[in-house]
């Protein structure tokens, strides 16, 4: 037991018991079951807020510094356009921003970019996000799946998609919209 005559000992079995206590109400939440696990739950504060806070951190040091190696050019933006409508349009939608049932389904709901836009992101942030993923979101990593220079075309077209020349912004129509899932 403390001595109530040491008030820095007291303190830091004080400090101390607080941790152990919160470390084992965690480890009671997640063994329980009681921290909900599906994808229909809004998540809590604490957990909104930390996956928030790292995520900002992470993009700000890892997404912010990073350029572009390829032109701004017809070509690359229509490259984008159609790796977007074959890797991400699913999720977050084409040019008339109608979410598709996928798209509806998900936790965290995907911005729909033709509403949601990201053209005011830095464009190595988007490419982080395109490289990497987002954990708890549902945004997978394309690292494996796409080139650095096809996710850089990507991340071209997300930044311009407000201002294409008329190529790309003819690819950009012309993706299929969503198509709704009978009832």
């Amino acid at each position: 037991m403390p001595n109530a005559s040491n008030p820095a000992k007291t303190a830091l079995y004080t400090i101390i018991a607080c941790a152990l206590l919160a470390v084992l109400v965690a480890w009671v939440t997640i063994r329980t079951g009681a921290m909900p696990a599906n994808a229909d739950a809004a998540p809590g504060r604490f957990e909104t807020w930390a996956a928030k806070r790292s995520l900002h951190a992470t993009l700000d040091r890892e997404g912010r510094p990073l350029k572009s190696p390829l032109p701004i050019n017809d070509s690359v933006l229509t490259q984008g356009v159609h790796l977007y409508g074959t890797y991400c349009a699913i999720c977050h939608g084409t040019s008339d921003a109608k979410a598709s049932a996928v798209a509806r389904g998900l936790y965290q709901h995907a911005p729909q970019f033709a509403k949601d836009d990201v053209t005011d992101d830095p464009i190595g942030v988007t490419y982080w996000k395109i490289t990497h993923g987002i954990r708890y979101t549902g945004m997978p990593a394309f690292d494996s799946t796409l080139t650095a220079d096809q996710r850089w075309a990507i991340a071209s077209f997300l930044l311009r998609q407000d201002s294409l020349p008329p190529s790309a912004e003819a690819a950009w129509k012309a993706l299929p919209s969503s198509v709704e899932v009978p009832k």
